[in-house]
């Protein structure tokens, strides 16, 4: 899909590049995506959850967007606080100063959508979440003398390394779109994501949110809003302790589903399974 790009200026003075679709009076939805993607990742959902009366906003985050690309070589500027209140300053900007709203988010979308969740469960309807487990969860898992995630989350040590950003983006990206293909992303997706992460500022910026927060370690309490945990179990990222382990860490409603055979990226290998599990979600708690 393609709709007309659109910035979002916060009350910080952040220009987030956006998606934004759907009738203005409907239920807001705002969907965060994770690394090495963008926006885009939301191609699929974002007309189908328009279509159904939502209105979704879906931005480039924090260095993604070269207007709200703070200088990575500051690590504060990518602290977990800052990544959790500009989910809630895009939607004052975007749809109106305290509103409440659906939240979904995938990988570190996901890591922030659950800080969004735990610190400020007023703002938020229900929660929807594509495989990154509770942190708590993943810190477990991490911890676990089968050391199966801790092989799993071993791209993130190579994320501090500063000639990882450059290598990635030698001979066109071809490390970058590598990864990508070899997970089940379409060459036309691995495009589109390239399209934003293949400038080496933006690169420089995503891997300044791993070295702001190593290992993803952050202390956050049992979950209160509706919870959708959507994992596919041939995802290399994620273990099934780390996964199944997230139920232990919401307090609310909850629901699990597993994707048979699908990867880390099921936005792009099931978007259509993708897509009909949120509507599903979105409509069984409704503003």
């Amino acid at each position: 899909m393609s709709l007309p790009l659109q910035h979002i200026t916060t009350r910080t003075g952040l220009v987030f590049n956006a998606w934004v679709d759907g009738p203005p009076g409907g239920e807001p939805v705002l969907m965060l995506h994770g690394y090495p993607q963008s926006r885009h990742t939301w191609r699929d959902q974002i007309p189908a959850l328009a279509a159904a009366g939502y209105r979704v906003v879906a931005p480039d985050q924090r260095g993604y967007s070269p207007g709200a690309r703070p200088d990575p070589a500051d690590l504060s500027n990518y602290h977990y606080d800052r990544l959790v209140s500009d989910a809630l300053d895009i939607m004052d900007a975007a749809v109106g100063e305290g509103c409440r709203f659906h939240l979904v988010g995938h990988d570190w979308g996901g890591q922030v959508s659950w800080g969004v969740a735990d610190r400020h469960p007023d703002r938020v309807i229900s929660l929807s979440i594509l495989s990154r487990p509770h942190p708590s969860a993943f810190v477990r898992a991490l911890q676990s003398p089968d050391g199966e995630q801790k092989h799993r989350s071993r791209h993130h040590r190579a994320f501090l390394d500063p000639k990882t950003g450059p290598m990635m983006l030698e001979d066109g990206a071809r490390r970058l779109r590598e990864r990508l293909s070899e997970s089940g992303v379409p060459a036309d997706a691995v495009d589109l994501y390239v399209s934003v992460l293949g400038h080496p500022d933006a690169l420089e910026a995503a891997l300044g949110w791993y070295r702001a927060q190593r290992e993803l370690r952050v202390e956050l309490g049992r979950i209160r809003v509706p919870v959708l945990y959507i994992w596919g179990d041939a995802d290399y990222t994620v273990t099934p302790m780390a996964a199944q382990g997230t139920a232990e860490f919401v307090s609310g409603p909850w629901r699990f589903e597993v994707l048979p055979g699908v990867g880390h990226f099921s936005t792009d290998q099931q978007p259509q399974r993708v897509s009909e599990l949120l509507l599903e979600h979105l409509r069984a708690y409704p503003a």
